[in-house]
């Protein structure tokens, strides 16, 4: 068994003694999206830093803990706060939580993100359904020799996202009269916001919105065969289509439409037992 299985393993054990028992449903939070996991009920918290081999979160809005309970009568491990690759991390633990989730039995995986809005329609605040997505890192998180134990060397992306848990997610929206906007998300590595001109390129390449994480997430949960659903909350417009950028207007924004987005949340999380 090679190492990163190891750990993998490893992590999924100690996980597992906390008294997570049979998880049906994982997510992955965006920055100041974190307070669904307060939601949880009969909550089980376990700070990443606490788990072998697990990476932690630096960033402003991101706590750090894995919140394992019931949201809406389905069982769920919730990820407050994610790991990114600009914060310094490998690829290999950009992709490790997703792996240990999916050794844990999980087998559907929401992602939610901040991102900015590249469409002209969209305005902050607005929720977006990610119908696929872009990768603008200039590299891919299944570089490097393959650990078949998880997934093919040569993976199809052709349904990233998934259909069904997209239409489920729209009939959530709609029963709780909450607008769900479709979209292509852009991944870039961060940390700098992007230029007026790449904005602009972003566009004209297909992108609706764009961040700074996601994509490596949704090639890991791909390469294991876990079905994706992705959500990403707009937060601000795009350089150059407002006057500045600056990751305390992300948290705002956020703060602004977190009731809305919990409420989504929940409503999809109960069709997905």
């Amino acid at each position: 068994m090679s190492k990163t299985m190891n750990h993998i393993n490893e992590a999924a054990k100690y996980i597992k003694e906390q008294g997570v028992i049979h998880p049906e449903v994982g997510m992955i939070l965006g920055s100041g999206l974190g307070e669904i996991a307060d939601e949880v009920q009969d909550a089980i918290v376990i700070s990443y830093h606490d788990i072998p081999h697990f990476p932690e979160s630096t960033v402003v809005g991101h706590e750090g803990a894995l919140v394992y309970g019931v949201l809406n009568g389905t069982h769920v491990l919730v990820m407050k706060g994610r790991i990114h690759y600009y914060e310094g991390y490998s690829l290999e633990e950009v992709m490790f939580p997703v792996r240990v989730m999916h050794a844990l039995g999980i087998d559907q995986l929401v992602i939610t993100n901040a991102a900015g809005g590249i469409n002209y329609n969209f305005e902050p605040g607005d929720l977006m359904l990610i119908v696929d997505q872009l990768n603008f890192t200039g590299t891919n998180p299944l570089l490097g020799p393959n650990e078949d134990e998880l997934g093919p060397r040569f993976l199809d992306m052709n349904a990233a996202f998934d259909k069904e848990l997209q239409h489920l997610a729209h009939k959530a929206a709609l029963e709780q009269q909450i607008e769900l906007k479709e979209g292509v998300y852009m991944g870039v590595t961060g940390p700098t916001y992007e230029t007026p001109a790449e904005i602009r390129m972003f566009r004209v390449l297909g992108a609706d919105a764009v961040g700074m994480s996601t994509v490596f997430e949704v090639i890991a949960a791909r390469h294991v065969g876990m079905r994706v659903l992705g959500i990403s909350c707009i937060t601000n417009l795009g350089s150059g289509m407002q006057t500045s950028l600056n990751h305390s207007e992300v948290v705002a924004t956020t703060e602004r439409v977190k009731e809305k987005f919990k409420t989504l949340i929940r409503a999809i999380t109960g069709k997905m037992k």
